[in-house]
């Protein structure tokens, strides 16, 4: 065979075996893909630091930029392993059954799939190492072009076939059935000297499609909410298993909440404020009746997913946990955990923000461990008092007199002061804008008479319960990043 041919060869056949196991997948269970398995798996296997560079670095497409470079590196080894057998079928044999192995050893693995799973990456191994065998005997015949198009073709129909099997589960139209969630206790208005969006900062209530999006799902679960079961047990005096329905017809709450990832950097943009509506959790807990030493809400979401809630700060009156139904006026979008979702005021994500929840244990924090706290992140993580500097934009060139703008959060204290210096000089207290709660960011800002050239500016906040934010910084993990926020821009 040509080189060329070799080549195609090899890319043909990885690339059926994929397919046949994606078209599997789409019927027992589209998590099973052995492209969708690995990756999974390499996001679950893959140590803190890094997951927090591909955070840092390509924010919420880190999961497209894996799946990217898996189909890269697919590409490379099969252009390698067609060119390795051109004398040989051998190598691209080998390949194909090391692939296959990997898939199986990934489905395996993953805690949301059951056994039937592995018919998938099986399918992938047999076809692999079927369609790479066979186009490597017709290659040599006329160069193997019919052969070639039949193959591509039925791979491009069998993909197509399992994208569309694979989203029988119509999940859109049980979140449209789901209609309008009006809560009995509605959040308060915000006010409308809440933000100074029009100076910098950004409005007060997040747009859903700007809502921030931090997991490990590499595939957003799909789940219809006539399917969808929360299971509470563990210690307890009684376990409950609560449908979709049983929650909605109780009177609903609604609660205005600022949600904040523990990976958030200095100044990074991974927090957002929505209007969430559900049923209180502590009502749900209390009526469980929740056994003396239980000390952990352990949480696990439909893909295995796993979290734990320290019990003492769920079952705070004020607290305001939400097994959350709803987000900014309609039903919790796909993406943010539809059918249902826990919303805890105060806590950092990887603790209290399960999307997709569908069980909760009442357990201890020596008998269960999530899934960050293998990774490296601490048990229990209150989110820090922080600020950020929004406006003037970092090496920006802006004119005088120059108004500073940004957010600060001390969820669920709330926000007392914020105070900005500009070279290092005295401190300056900036405006608050109004105030909604202590478990929502707090918007402000300052005008500063500053002289021409470069400046640097820098934010500290106050909670209400006189803690000010500590200047050092401090990495995100293991519990939150610390230090104060600065920029430097030049006055024109």
């Amino acid at each position: 065979m040509t080189r060329w041919t070799a080549a195609l060869v090899g890319l043909l056949g990885v690339a059926a075996a994929l397919v046949a196991g994606h078209l599997v997948a789409a019927l027992v269970g589209p998590p099973a893909s052995p492209l969708l398995a690995v990756g999974s798996t390499a996001i679950d296997l893959t140590p803190a630091w890094l997951k927090d560079f591909a955070v840092r670095t390509f924010g919420t497409y880190d999961k497209l930029v894996l799946l990217l470079g898996m189909a890269v590196v697919l590409a490379a080894a099969a252009v390698a392993a067609g060119l390795l057998s051109r004398r040989s079928a051998l190598p691209g044999t080998v390949l194909a059954v090391v692939l296959g192995l990997l898939g199986v050893a990934a489905v395996l693995y993953r805690p949301d799939l059951g056994q039937l799973g592995v018919l998938a990456p099986v399918a992938s191994l047999v076809v692999g190492v079927v369609v790479f065998r066979s186009l490597h005997a017709r290659a040599p015949e006329d160069g193997g072009r019919r052969a070639f198009l039949a193959i591509a073709g039925a791979s491009v129909v069998a993909g197509l076939a399992g994208q569309l099997l694979g989203r029988r589960v119509d999940v859109e139209a049980s979140r449209r059935a789901v209609g309008d969630l009006t809560p009995a206790r509605p959040a308060p208005a915000v006010p409308a000297g809440a933000d100074f969006a029009a100076e910098g900062t950004p409005s007060f209530i997040t747009p859903t499609r700007d809502f921030y999006r931090v997991d490990v799902a590499l595939s957003v679960p799909r789940v219809r909410a006539e399917d969808w079961v929360l299971r509470v047990h563990g210690l307890v005096d009684r376990e409950l298993n609560l449908r979709y329905e049983d929650l909605r017809r109780r009177d609903l709450v609604e609660r205005t909440v600022t949600m904040t990832c523990v990976s958030n950097e200095v100044g990074g943009p991974y927090i957002s404020t929505a209007n969430f509506v559900g049923v209180p959790l502590r009502d749900v807990l209390l009526e469980a009746g929740v056994r003396p030493g239980a000390d952990q809400l352990f949480s696990t979401s439909v893909d295995g997913w796993t979290a734990g809630s320290p019990v003492d700060v769920v079952l705070e009156e004020d607290r305001g946990a939400l097994i959350a139904l709803g987000m900014n006026g309609e039903p919790l979008p796909l993406e943010h955990g539809f059918p249902a979702r826990l919303v805890v005021p105060g806590l950092y994500g990887y603790v209290s923000a399960t999307k997709w929840v569908t069980d909760l244990e009442l357990t201890t924090f020596a008998a269960r461990r999530g899934y960050w706290l293998d990774r490296g992140w601490a048990q229990r993580a209150p989110i820090k008092t922080m600020s950020r500097i929004d406006s003037p934009k970092g090496l920006a060139t802006v004119s005088g007199p120059v108004v500073v703008t940004g957010v600060a959060w001390a969820q669920p204290t709330g926000v007392a002061k914020v105070e900005v210096r500009a070279d290092g000089g005295p401190w300056r207290t900036a405006r608050l804008a109004d105030e909604v709660s202590g478990s929502t960011w707090r918007m402000w800002r300052v005008e500063l008479d500053l002289a021409p050239g470069g400046h640097t500016v820098e934010v500290r906040a106050t909670d209400r319960s006189g803690f000010t934010q500590p200047q050092a910084r401090v990495a995100p993990v293991p519990d939150g990043a610390t230090g104060w926020h600065s920029i430097f821009f030049t006055v024109s």
